[in-house]
């Protein structure tokens, strides 16, 4: 059997164009729904991935109605290839264990990897960029409680006080009290040190 797809984003957007280049395809049933590419929790879509079986294939019309991104396209495709199932991508072609559709696979696995190092690259410089060009710079997220509060609460702690105790009348969980009273002890050891 070949299986149409057709999505579109919203629900402004119109699914006609698509369906009718599946029908000239040839497709012999056709799934659609409108919703956001950028979520892989796309009912209909599950749906039809879990119908498919051997010798079956999965059509649609681009690359970006298929797969938010190419490590997403990658991960299907594997999926249907482990199930003998091939993805005919009409702007691209039909992408199955043949010798084509296997270089077809290795070409999305290089741009795929090419795609983690460009983000790794830009995350690196923004990074460092922000380091050279702002005092205020800080990696990793902010901490929720300032160091007067954990001392209040490392204060409790040494007058009997349990993690525990301390969590329910401060709301801090008690994985962050001691990772942050052992950040701080480690701290003033480092300056009674010096």
């Amino acid at each position: 059997m070949r299986y149409g797809y057709a999505r579109v984003s919203t629900e402004g957007q119109r699914l006609e164009s698509q369906i009718e280049e599946l029908r000239r395809a040839g497709v012999d049933e056709i799934y659609q729904e409108k919703y956001t590419g950028t979520t892989t929790g796309r009912p209909v879509f599950k749906q039809l991935l879990s119908k498919l079986q051997f010798g079956d294939i999965l059509v649609v019309t681009k690359l970006d109605r298929f797969a938010r991104n190419t490590r997403e396209a990658l991960d299907v495709m594997q999926t249907l290839f482990d199930h003998h199932v091939g993805i005919h991508i009409l702007n691209v072609g039909l992408i199955d264990e043949t010798p084509t559709g296997k270089l077809i696979f290795t070409v999305f696995s290089a741009f795929a990897q090419f795609e983690r190092d460009l983000i790794i690259s830009r995350t690196q410089e923004g990074k460092k960029y922000a380091r050279a060009h702002n005092p205020n710079y800080h990696e990793g997220r902010k901490k929720l409680y300032s160091d007067q509060q954990i001392r209040k609460a490392f204060d409790a702690h040494m007058h009997g006080k349990t993690y525990q105790q301390i969590s329910k009348e401060t709301g801090i969980s008690t994985a962050t009290l001691k990772r942050r009273i052992r950040d701080l002890s480690t701290e003033h050891c480092s300056v009674a040190e010096m």
